[in-house]
């Protein structure tokens, strides 16, 4: 069975294109929000109660609408809310890029993380941009890479970030397998006053950006290619651990 979520609430048109075209390699079970959570990072719900109610697609397709996070429909899915647990969970499709560090804000990627956190494997899948959005090369592309991922049956749960540039099918240049990029985020903080003269503020300003290297999803993305980034939860700077343990720290009886 594969389960479908996103960010961007159950009645998103990018869920709609991504549920029929997984319908074309196996079992669809959707599980999604039941109103937009972008940009939420990964939340779980702890201290109230989730609410989860059955909707239909645009098409008819049957759904289930969420009160909470997309990482609480996939953690509710793994604990038993649906008779049989997913072989994949893919989320989106999202409409703008999650490139680079966005991987740490975004409700699409932080769904997929939920799954690997609990041993299934996971795709979260957006397109290049929000402005007059077609999904239709997206949710075919997703569709091949969930077969591949379906059929290569790794010894461990896998994640995999796919970026798909918003251009007609004729138009994409290639696919490429890279890094995480570096985005540069031009926010600004406007703080405003309400009637009764309390500061409130805003975070705005202009959309991100990033830095095309070669290799990265930014880069790809600026050359016209599909970008498939594997992540993983390992947040261990590596490198660092070494140097780490020469600094001079003394030791807990130092304090006494």
């Amino acid at each position: 069975m594969i389960l479908l979520t996103n960010d961007d609430g159950v009645h998103a048109p990018g869920l709609l294109a991504l549920e029929r075209a997984m319908q074309r390699i196996g079992n669809v079970r959707i599980v999604a929000p039941e109103h937009n959570w972008s940009a939420s990072g990964h939340t779980k719900t702890m201290h109230k109660p989730l609410r989860v109610e059955p909707v239909q697609l645009e098409d008819g397709s049957p759904a289930l609408a969420c009160s909470g996070s997309p990482s609480d429909c996939v953690a509710l899915v793994l604990l038993g809310l649906l008779p049989d647990q997913p072989d994949l969970v893919v989320s989106g499709i999202n409409p703008g890029q999650n490139v680079g560090q966005d991987v740490t804000y975004s409700g699409t990627v932080s769904a997929a993380w939920e799954a690997v956190i609990t041993g299934v494997p996971a795709i979260a899948v957006s397109l290049s941009s929000h402005e007059e959005p077609d999904y239709r090369y997206a949710a075919e592309f997703a569709s091949r890479l969930a077969s591949e991922v379906l059929a290569a049956r790794f010894e461990r749960p896998i994640l995999l970030n796919l970026n798909v540039p918003s251009l007609p099918a004729n138009q994409i240049t290639g696919i490429e397998i890279t890094r995480l990029g570096r985005r540069v985020y031009r926010d600004v903080l406007d703080e405003r006053r309400d009637p009764r003269g309390h500061s409130y503020y805003w975070i705005g300003g202009l959309p991100p950006s990033g830095i095309p290297e070669p290799g990265t999803d930014i880069g790809a993305l600026a050359e016209g290619r599909v970008s498939i980034t594997p992540i993983q939860l390992d947040l261990t700077d590596h490198l660092l651990i070494d140097e780490l343990r020469q600094w001079d720290l003394g030791s807990p009886a130092d304090r006494q």
